[in-house]
């Protein structure tokens, strides 16, 4: 990738830095292709079996690729799954209660290490088990989570993990760039999401300096989603969405209703770009993955949660879909395109 194709922000630093009776969970450990992708892979002979619990909590592009680049990192390190590594993974599907039932398995399983994907799986997890080593990752805002404090320092001496927190600032600046006369911004989220909310608050906070207002629409569960976007209609020149996990699971469903308004959709992840989304400014799925990866490995190896400090991604690639832009009503300009990484082209040249 060029760097023409990622713009590179300085955050906070590297500081910052098997079957379940659970009602709509997913019970069986994972093997379907977001698992490790080198069927070649061999364990390290040296390395002691080790067991891993994952949990997310709904499985939708953006997570599964996340979920796949720790699994292929720690088969790159010698952590092989069927061979020296064991893996649960567990799905909440998008069941906040069924997130608490399957934190309390794991911590009563005691595996090496849990890796908690999302806020909601990551907030179940910390709060079942002071013991276990806790890897989140996929967290907007870990403060807010309360997962970490101001400080960056762990609520918990077994917690660690990998954040996301992207800058309103570039977020608004990529919009305006997209629709530069826009002058409302619908909000599609779920109030019961912490990352959402804070998400909410950063806009409301810097959208009047630019002359923008914000409208916000609650889509409590996935379904909920394609009626909260026809919602806007009339009140919202662009729609923005972060990464809401019920917003995500559904993203077809509000591309399909900004379609029929002529409303572009500005997204934060990379798939919602290939799902429907004019755009979005993220970072890369699968790398956020191989570098929670890492951290899962340190502690699999026998090093300390403690001694592992909580991290930010701070590389963020800009993803655009001219297609999906023409059907939402808006064109893309060659600057912004230059800068970006066409997923059009992309799924051409994969046919």
């Amino acid at each position: 990738m060029t760097i023409a194709s990622t713009l590179r922000l300085s955050l906070y630093g590297a500081a910052i830095s098997a079957t379940l009776g659970l009602i709509g969970c997913s019970n069986a450990t994972d093997t379907t292709d977001t698992t490790a992708t080198d069927d070649s892979a061999t364990a390290d002979a040296s390395k002691p079996a080790k067991t891993l619990a994952i949990t997310q909590i709904v499985e939708h592009p953006s997570l599964d690729e996340m979920r796949r680049g720790i699994i292929d990192e720690l088969a790159d390190n010698g952590y092989v799954e069927g061979q020296n590594l064991t893996i649960n993974f567990q799905s909440a599907q998008g069941n906040t209660a069924t997130a608490g039932q399957i934190a309390k398995q794991f911590a009563g399983d005691n595996p090496d290490a849990i890796v908690a994907i999302s806020t909601p799986s990551a907030q179940s997890i910390v709060a079942s088990t002071k013991t276990v080593p806790v890897i989140y990752t996929a967290i907007s805002d870990p403060v807010a989570a309360k997962l970490i404090d101001a400080n960056a320092v762990p609520i918990q001496s077994n917690v660690t993990g990998l954040s996301s927190e992207l800058p309103i600032e570039p977020q608004l600046d990529n919009i305006q760039k997209i629709a530069p006369n826009a002058k409302t911004i619908g909000y599609v989220y779920s109030p019961g999401e912490v990352n959402s909310v804070s998400v909410l608050n950063q806009l409301k906070k810097a959208a009047p300096a630019r002359g923008l207002k914000i409208l916000e629409v609650t889509a409590n569960r996935p379904t909920d989603v394609a009626m909260a976007t026809r919602s806007l209609s009339g009140r919202a020149d662009i729609i923005y969405t972060s990464l809401d996990n019920n917003v995500v699971s559904a993203f077809e469903a509000m591309a399909g209703a900004a379609n029929e308004l002529d409303i572009p959709v500005i997204a934060s992840d990379e798939f919602s770009v290939r799902r429907g989304a004019t755009a979005a400014l993220g970072v890369n799925d699968y790398d956020f993955g191989r570098t929670t990866g890492k951290m899962v490995y340190r502690v699999l190896s026998g090093e300390a949660v403690n001694t592992i400090k909580p991290e930010v991604m701070n590389t963020l690639t800009l993803y655009a879909s001219p297609k999906h832009a023409a059907e939402q009503g808006v064109s893309l300009t060659d600057e912004l395109l230059k800068n970006a990484i066409n997923v059009d082209k992309e799924a051409k040249s994969a046919k």
